[in-house]
């Protein structure tokens, strides 16, 4: 891989850090959540698909920028934004793990319908996956769909919904043929969260905040038309958004980020007369996260050009989820042990820092190593699809003795 810059792409990260110079002051704070963005957040969002920083290699034709895929110039916006602590634009499940999963396998109606108001943040999504019953074992989900002329109807229950309380639409898997062996008769559906029959009740969470939610669906009427891909091969379509959304949450722009933001604050926090940086046993920690997050960044590139070039991208892609979501976490960790007794303050204490965000990171990470796959589901991933290791035996039944 060879990432020298050419004469054009030097003048390229000119241009980036011009805009920088002279837009910051038009970038929302944070990083643009999952909930509803902001009218403020929307602005900058449609100011970056103008300049190709955000959406750059969705099609014109879809409310993109249309550029062509480019390594370099990928690398460039990200170090840029990240370096100046500019947020980066909207990162949602509608804009990082449906509107890719469109585009791949969605009708030309559904991307000219669906794609722009998902990137412009005017149309935020949910995502119907796990089941009370069916978390790691995805493929045994129970909620169906029956047909009644034009349209299925819809009863079940989801559990870990995220955003589903704000958001407009929802992605979601159901049974449609019943039937058939668990992976097979499932169909990849996209309806609006106003239908009549959906009811959605709030989960809270150890951070003290309700992240997530049950959603349940009592006769809920939605055309049959509004499947993405086939019916019955919906195992299919929603495996392409897992994808999708094991990047979103390995992204290593963030993991990048968060690191700076340790990094400042063990030069600004003392302890005894002394910046927190000098402790050798909490910086030596902060070396090792470093090289971690290189490695995770290079091994980005690595998936992204294969993207790129039609290619698999093989155990680089598989080890994404499992090694950002715990690095993120041993991130905070760092950062709530170099607080020392002001890192275990909480809510409104005076002397809480950056708000609570380190706290309330720490926790709320600790939980996506569980989310979108767990851990040690990720292992098994890694080991059987990765390394081709035998599969993890199935405990036996009472009638296979």
């Amino acid at each position: 891989m060879d990432l020298t810059y050419s004469p054009e792409h030097e003048a390229f990260r000119r241009e980036v850090l011009d805009f920088l110079e002279a837009s910051r002051g038009k970038a929302p704070r944070g990083r643009g959540a999952a909930q509803r963005p902001t009218a403020e957040a929307v602005a900058w969002q449609a100011l970056l698909i103008e300049h190709g920083y955000a959406a750059r290699t969705i099609p014109k034709a879809y409310g993109g920028y249309g550029a062509s895929p480019d390594i370099l110039k990928s690398r460039i916006i990200g170090e840029a934004f990240t370096r100046a602590g500019v947020p980066p634009g909207l990162q949602n499940q509608g804009i990082s793990m449906l509107v890719p999963t469109l585009l791949e396998l969605g009708t030309e109606e559904q991307k000219r319908h669906w794609i722009g108001p998902t990137i412009r943040g005017d149309v935020v999504w949910c995502q119907g996956y796990s089941e009370p019953g069916s978390g790691s074992d995805l493929a045994s989900l129970q909620t169906r769909a029956s047909e009644d002329g034009d349209d299925f109807v819809i009863n079940g229950q989801k559990i870990w919904t995220s955003t589903a309380r704000e958001a407009d639409m929802i992605f979601c898997l159901v049974r449609t043929e019943p039937d058939k062996p668990k992976h097979d008769g499932i169909s990849y559906l996209i309806f609006s969260m106003a239908t009549p029959g959906i009811e959605v009740r709030p989960l809270v969470t150890m951070t003290g905040h309700a992240e997530f939610n049950e959603t349940f669906f009592t006769d809920v009427r939605v055309p049959k038309s509004q499947i993405v891909g086939k019916r019955g091969q919906g195992w299919f379509v929603a495996n392409a958004t897992l994808k999708h959304e094991r990047g979103m949450l390995g992204d290593p722009g963030q993991l990048e980020s968060r690191l700076q933001a340790l990094v400042e604050l063990m030069r600004n926090e003392t302890a005894d007369g002394a910046a927190i940086m000098e402790n050798p046993v909490l910086r030596d920690r902060l070396l090792r996260l470093q090289a971690e997050v290189a490695a995770m960044k290079f091994n980005g590139l690595r998936v992204l050009s294969a993207t790129i070039n039609d290619a698999e991208a093989g155990m680089a892609r598989l080890v994404v989820k499992l090694q950002a979501c715990e690095l993120a976490h041993q991130i905070s960790a760092l950062a709530i042990d170099a607080l020392g007794e002001l890192g275990v303050l909480y809510d409104e204490a005076p002397h809480l820092r950056a708000h609570g965000a380190w706290q309330q990171n720490y926790m709320f990470q600790l939980g996506l190593i569980i989310g979108g796959g767990t851990a040690q589901i990720q292992k098994n991933i890694i080991a059987e699809r990765g390394l081709g290791m035998p599969r993890e035996p199935k405990p036996a039944t009472e009638g296979g003795r």
